[in-house]
């Protein structure tokens, strides 16, 4: 068995043929989608946060907005760039967020990717200490947005407070207590995964990977997943983690389906260059239902894995998505044993 959720990198544009042609358009849809997703048995909602682009930027409006109108499913992100976060104030949107959700909240976090511009960090007020490069800085503020999750008071209290305190330290407030248990970290190499698992979060693990054996895509993502597993176990955690991998993964049913994905050209892994790291990007896949079990059974990475992401193309509406989701639960996953 597998929980199976979406993830959308909310993309919006005015272009002609666009079901999402304004910033509000993709927030109020990415709402409506997760209400949907939910209704049909996905298990979770997750989004894509980036900067400076058409895109979903600012995640806990959304989390908390889609919380409070669902009530199962999970919402996560898949990553929230820790480079541009200001870690004590994201664990009161956080906090709040998940609240509001009953305690559903999934937050992937990490050191992020190449963005829209040079450094944008640096826009947001940010940048690296002495001796550190930039993802140093964003696992350094990850260190500090764990360490808050925890609830342990570390402020000192006015001794003349506008209102009375409890006896102590002060914690950050409103704090949400199983939160910590549900912080996920994206990473792009073996490595990283093993400080995930050293620093107790889960492990998100995507369609892009550190090329370091030259094997195909899926082999060095299980090979990750158990490095990961495998660091878990030695730092002595008491629960156990979670793993998810993300996929592009479509059953063509329709003739809309296969208009617009079975064209092929997506089926071998791609390689290329991302920050001077030579990277391997996973294939996709889009086939009969058969035909996608049979492929599916061959794929190591989501083998490993007990939570699959799949890829949505949200500027295409709604209802076009719960279809694409609705095909992949009720035709393939019963044939792979996920469902």
């Amino acid at each position: 068995m597998k929980k199976i959720g979406f993830l959308s990198f909310g993309h919006w544009s005015p272009e002609r043929g666009s079901q999402v042609k304004t910033a509000a358009d993709v927030l109020t849809q990415s709402i409506e989608l997760a209400v949907e997703a939910e209704k049909i048995g996905v298990d979770g909602a997750y989004f894509r946060v980036h900067h400076f682009a058409r895109q979903l930027a600012s995640p806990f409006p959304l989390l908390a907005a889609a919380g409070a109108r669902t009530s199962t499913i999970e919402l996560g992100t898949g990553v929230i760039d820790m480079r541009y976060e200001n870690p004590l104030y994201m664990v009161e949107d956080a906090g709040a967020a998940d609240l509001i959700s009953g305690g559903r909240l999934q937050l992937g976090i990490s050191r992020g990717s190449p963005e829209q511009v040079v450094d944008g960090w640096r826009y947001f007020g940010y940048q690296p200490g002495e001796g550190e490069d930039h993802a140093a800085m964003a696992r350094r503020h990850a260190e500090v947005f764990l360490q808050q999750l925890d609830g342990e008071g570390f402020a000192q209290p006015n001794p003349q407070p506008m209102f009375p305190n409890p006896p102590g330290l002060l914690r950050l407030e409103p704090h949400s207590e199983g939160l910590r248990d549900r912080i996920w970290w994206g990473a792009a190499s073996d490595a990283t995964a093993r400080w995930a698992a050293e620093m107790g979060m889960n492990l998100q693990s995507s369609t892009l990977k550190t090329d370091e054996t030259g094997e195909p895509f899926h082999i060095q993502q299980a090979k990750q997943i158990r490095a990961y597993r495998e660091a878990w176990k030695a730092a002595g955690h008491e629960r156990e983690p979670r793993v998810s991998v993300s996929r592009s993964i479509f059953a063509l049913m329709t003739p809309e389906d296969r208009m617009y994905f079975g064209r092929g050209g997506k089926e071998s892994d791609q390689v290329g260059i991302i920050d001077q790291t030579r990277s391997v990007f996973g294939r996709g896949y889009a086939d009969e239902p058969d035909r996608l079990i049979e492929q599916l059974r061959e794929d190591e990475g989501i083998a490993e894995a007990d939570t699959l992401l799949l890829t949505v193309p949200n500027m295409l509406g709604v209802e076009y998505n719960v279809h694409v989701l609705d095909s992949i639960l009720r035709h393939v996953a019963p044939g792979l044993g996920w469902r």
